[in-house]
C-alpha cells in the first residue's frame, strides 16, 4: 500500500476478495470476502487514523467500515455520531465491532446504552443490551436486574433475532454473576426455551441460557 487514503485501501480490499471467504460471509448476514486475519494486517499497517476510518465508513462498502472500526480511537466521536454508524451499521460483524471495539470503550456509553434499549429498532436495541450485558458482567453497581429479567421475560421469546440473543445474553450473565437471581434466569431460560435447538459446535458451550449458566458457573467452581 503506497499511500494511506481511502482509494488506496479500497484498491487493497478489492484484490483480498475470496469468494470462498464471501460465501462463508453471507452465511451469517455479511456481505463481504475478506479474510478478517487480513484485514486486521491492513488496519496494523495503516495505524490509528480517525480521519481516514471517516473516509472509510463514508463508503458503505462493509470491508472498508471493518477497517475503519479497527483504525477509529474509541474517544474521538461524539454520541450522536456514534449514534449514526450504529444505526447504518446493518451488517452483523460491522454491527458487532462497532458496538464491541468503539462504543463500549468511548465516554458515551452508558448514554449510548439507555438511549438505545428502548429504541422502537430492534437492530439497534440489541445495541443497548449488548450493552448491558457488558454492564452485567463487568460493573452491574447500579443497574435494576430484576426490573431486567421482567423486561426480558415478557419480550425475549417474541423479540427480533439480533435483539433477542441480545437479551438472550443479558439474561445468562445475570444467571452466571448473581447466585441469587440464578434460579430464577435458569427458569426464565427452561420456560421460554429461546436458542435451546441452537447448534453448537462440539467444545464449545450453547447459547441456551440454562446451558450456558450451569456450565459456566461449573467452570468457576472447578478453578
Amino acid at each position: 500500500m503506497v499511500e494511506a487514503d481511502v482509494h488506496s485501501v479500497m484498491e487493497t480490499l478489492a484484490a483480498m476478495e475470496d469468494p470462498k471467504a464471501r460465501a462463508i460471509n453471507e452465511k451469517h448476514g455479511d456481505d463481504h470476502g475478506v479474510n478478517l486475519s487480513k484485514l486486521r494486517a491492513v488496519a496494523k499497517d495503516l495505524k490509528k487514523n480517525d480521519d481516514l476510518a471517516v473516509e472509510l465508513w463514508a463508503t458503505g462498502d462493509t470491508a472498508a467500515r471493518l477497517v475503519a472500526i479497527l483504525i477509529m480511537r474509541p474517544r474521538s466521536y461524539e454520541a450522536s455520531q456514534l449514534d449514526s454508524m450504529l444505526r447504518e451499521a446493518r451488517r452483523p460483524k460491522v454491527h458487532g465491532w462497532l458496538v464491541n471495539y468503539i462504543v463500549r470503550k468511548s465516554k458515551h456509553a452508558e448514554e449510548l446504552r439507555l438511549a438505545w434499549m428502548d429504541d422502537p429498532d430492534p437492530v439497534v436495541a440489541s445495541a443497548g443490551w449488548a450493552l448491558t450485558s457488558e454492564r452485567v458482567n463487568r460493573s452491574p453497581e447500579g443497574l435494576d436486574l430484576v426490573g431486567l429479567l421482567d423486561i426480558i421475560e415478557a419480550q425475549m421469546l417474541g423479540a427480533a433475532e439480533r435483539l433477542q440473543w441480545a437479551m438472550n445474553e443479558t439474561l445468562s450473565y445475570i444467571g452466571i454473576e448473581n447466585q441469587e437471581l440464578r434460579p430464577r434466569a435458569t427458569a426464565i431460560g427452561n420456560r421460554l426455551g429461546v436458542l435451546k435447538d441452537y447448534p453448537t459446535p462440539p467444545n464449545c458451550t450453547s447459547p441456551f441460557a440454562p446451558t450456558w449458566i450451569t456450565e459456566i458457573v461449573a467452570r468457576r467452581q472447578a478453578t
